[in-house]
């Protein structure tokens, strides 16, 4: 028993060292202000999502989630040249989510959940991003969404694994 539970945490654990590993070979490739947007999709892949912004620049969306421990925006100028990379899930987007907040406004934030969980007695959806494993927990940020989808509140949880 003892043998297949530290199995399984190790497994988990290299897993999100791999994809922690091949992130950061990526992402040393990319040089704002020189690397182009087909560059960037060259080394990231396409985007899962695209905002258009006023001014002509693009928000791309690349989730590592639900196993990795990151999602990344990346930031192409009007002049198709990249401007910013940022890792999204982090204490301080966390502590900016606010009561009322749309589902859309909580995704440009965050950038997409892990999961997403409706309960229909409560009339209520979670989205949830993986924040940190840690002796065979694996932990999350929690968004609660009301019947209308705005945030109604946020909460963090641990989930044993093994």
């Amino acid at each position: 028993m003892f043998r297949i539970a530290s199995a399984s945490i190790f497994g988990g654990t290299m897993l999100v060292a791999a994809l922690a590993a091949c992130d950061a070979d990526r992402l040393e490739r990319l040089r704002p202000g020189r690397t182009t947007a087909g560059e960037v999709k060259d080394v990231m892949g396409q985007p899962t999502l695209e905002w258009r912004e006023a001014d002509g620049s693009r928000v791309w969306e690349y989730p590592r989630t639900p196993q990795g421990l990151v999602n990344y925006l990346v930031l192409i100028g009007p002049d198709d040249v990249l401007r910013e990379v940022q890792q999204v899930l982090t204490e301080e987007n966390f502590a900016r989510v606010r009561v009322g907040m749309t589902q859309d406004q909580v995704r440009r934030l965050l950038a997409r959940p892990a999961h997403e969980t409706y309960f229909p007695l409560k009339r209520e959806t979670i989205w949830d991003w993986k924040t940190k494993v840690d002796s065979g927990m694996e932990w999350y940020f929690n968004v609660h969404f009301d019947s209308d989808g705005r945030v109604s509140g946020t909460s963090t949880n641990y989930v044993p694994k093994g």
